[in-house]
């Protein structure tokens, strides 16, 4: 089928940079280093093990947070379960666990270097719209029309082929979509480190613009985003910008809107589309990305973050719910970064029997971790203990 295209010119969602000559700009480059120096130190401080526990628990926050901003609350903890096909008995939060699922499934592909391209190219944004919507239950895939409100099937990676309005914002007809996706590529392919990071902040609100798909754009734009700064940053995906744009809904969406807004006077840049909204919208991003660093930081402090679990442990122990000693355990994997099962025993003084059931109560305390029976312990960060190790993650159930 022949999409409608309109002819609409390129220069319609111009600039798609904040330009150097803008008197934005310096400012913006301020931030950019500063992210990037503050990311690769939170990076640089953290043990390698613990790196890796920390990730899996972000992107099931970074999830929640996403999805929070559609309106579609799902608590980690419940996302949790959905991971070990734990589903509620309701249908429409079976669905909403399912949709986090997909979620999670299409971010932990990112950070596995699934992308073979950069996050900006036509085939990549196809592809993680395409990934997240197949896992979706098939509820979740329609779209009502506005106007009509006519049902419409979401086809997984296809570009949409209807005209959309959002907000205030007529979107391009569907027939120039590839060709606007093909300039956007064009323009954020860039090999500078601050020019990148400045490129997920922009490129962010112009995949919006565009709107290529029926429905899903939002979490394509952030999970686009969140693709960029983890190249040009190496941020391990230790920290979510996504946390800072949901506790900061209103003055998010309140950016994008302006945006969309033309340029007021010669001195608003040289595109069709407002410079300074944009400069603003790329400060406010930044800012954000840098106090979710600050954020993480402050959570996982070594001396803190000991005192914390080993409070909980403590509890536990007295409740008995954990065995006698368990906090021994946990105290060693906190200093050493992993733990051989072999020396359990040793640090307990207790037979081998004991070692392993002291051992199996933190794993199934979610605690504690492990690859396999044979492979050292690790420590975990499973959202039910969020709450108690790394307050102010995410709410309280």
């Amino acid at each position: 089928m022949t999409l409608r295209d309109d002819k609409e010119t390129i220069g319609l969602f111009e600039p798609l940079m904040v330009s150097e000559g803008s008197p934005h700009r310096r400012e913006l480059n301020d931030l950019a280093l500063d992210l990037a120096a503050r990311a690769a130190a939170f990076r640089s401080s953290l043990p390698d093990q613990v790196a890796a526990a920390l990730a899996t628990l972000i992107r099931s926050m970074n999830c929640y947070y996403s999805n929070l901003i559609e309106g579609h609350n799902t608590h980690p903890v419940d996302i949790e379960r959905a991971l070990h096909d734990d589903y509620s008995a309701d249908p429409e939060k079976r669905d909403l666990q399912l949709e986090a699922k997909a979620h999670i499934a299409v971010q932990k592909w990112i950070d596995d270097g699934g992308l073979t391209e950069p996050p900006t190219s036509p085939a990549m944004i196809s592809e993680v719209h395409r990934r997240f919507c197949e896992l979706l239950p098939e509820d979740l895939l329609y779209v009502e029309m506005p106007d009509t409100g006519e049902q419409i099937r979401v086809v997984p990676g296809e570009f949409r082929e209807r005209d959309v309005v959002v907000g205030r914002h007529v979107a391009i007809s569907p027939g120039a979509v590839p060709r606007f996706l093909d300039r956007l590529h064009q323009a954020y392919r860039m090999a500078g480190r601050i020019e990148s990071i400045l490129a997920s902040a922009c490129a962010h609100h112009r995949l919006l613009w565009v709107h290529p798909f029926l429905d899903g754009n939002g979490r394509v734009a952030r999970l686009m985003s969140y693709a960029m700064l983890r190249d040009s940053l190496n941020t391990g995906g230790l920290w979510s910008v996504a946390r800072g744009l949901a506790r900061n809904e209103a003055a998010y969406k309140k950016h994008l809107q302006a945006c969309d807004e033309p340029r007021h006077g010669d001195r608003d840049g040289r595109g069709t589309l407002s410079e300074a909204a944009l400069a603003s919208f790329a400060k406010f991003l930044l800012q954000t990305c840098i106090d979710q660093v600050e954020f993480m930081e402050g959570l996982m402090k070594p001396d803190r973050l000991r005192d914390r679990i080993m409070i909980w442990a403590e509890e536990e122990i007295r409740g008995g719910r954990l065995p006698p000693k368990s906090d021994a355990v946990l105290r060693a994997i906190l200093y050493e970064g992993e733990l051989p099962r072999g020396a359990v025993a040793d640090i307990l003084g207790t037979s081998d029997r004991t070692a392993r059931r002291v051992t199996s109560a933190l794993i199934e305390a979610g605690a504690l971790t492990s690859e396999s029976s044979r492979a050292p312990l690790v420590l975990a960060f499973p959202a039910t203990l969020a709450g108690r190790w790394m307050p102010g993650l995410f709410p309280e159930q």
